[in-house]
């Protein structure tokens, strides 16, 4: 779960990036920096949304398949479907969390180009992949999407940064191969006789 710290931290951040010099700016890029922050700090309220109900989803799966423990049929669709679920709400969360974390890294302008570009691809794949279960979360990740898009573009334009689309695309799959890894890790050790890698692919 997030805490009040964070939320905090990141306001403190998000008005850090608005300490420019005005002479320095053109009139349009000082709307297009003073846009950012609240379309910034839209969009880490919706993230926390949405890692709320997964982390009591999360909470709520855990307690409800406790008996698969031990009791597990692989022929049981409806065991099969409770551990894919618990498996997909862990790691959609933990992908989130990644990325939350990613973005309390942002401490100016300059480093939202470094920072979101590779964020973004790892919150369309779990917008994606809660479309059916939780259409709900996928909207919204949805929209954050389209907002972090928007600001990373601009902060390139007040910035004159450069990135490369391609290279953002790779960093975000190595992550999310890395939150997989750890995420089946994870539920192994929970669920010692389940195969989450035959289970997630049948």
């Amino acid at each position: 779960m997030l805490h009040c710290p964070d939320i905090l931290n990141l306001k403190v951040t998000i008005g850090m990036l608005v300490n420019y010099s005005v002479n320095s700016l053109e009139v349009e890029n000082i709307s297009h920096s003073v846009t950012i922050v609240p379309r910034l700090g839209y969009s880490v309220n919706l993230l926390d949304d949405v890692i709320k109900i997964l982390d009591g989803k999360q909470n709520e799966l855990k307690k409800s398949n406790k008996d698969l423990i031990l009791d597990f049929d692989e022929s049981d669709k409806i065991h099969v479907g409770a551990m894919k679920l618990e498996h997909l709400v862990k790691l959609s969360l933990e992908i989130l969390l990644q990325v939350k974390k990613n973005m309390m890294q942002i401490s100016n302008i300059g480093s939202i180009p470094e920072v979101l570009p590779s964020s973004i691809p790892m919150i369309r794949t779990v917008s994606a992949k809660l479309f059916d279960v939780f259409p709900k979360c996928s909207q919204k990740l949805s929209e954050i999407s389209v907002h972090l898009g928007s600001i990373v573009l601009d902060s390139a334009v007040l910035t004159t940064a450069r990135f490369d689309f391609s290279q953002s695309n790779t960093e975000s799959s190595t992550l999310l191969d890395e939150v997989k890894l750890m995420v089946d890790s994870k539920l192994s050790k929970q669920y010692p006789n389940l195969d989450f890698l035959k289970l997630c692919n049948t």
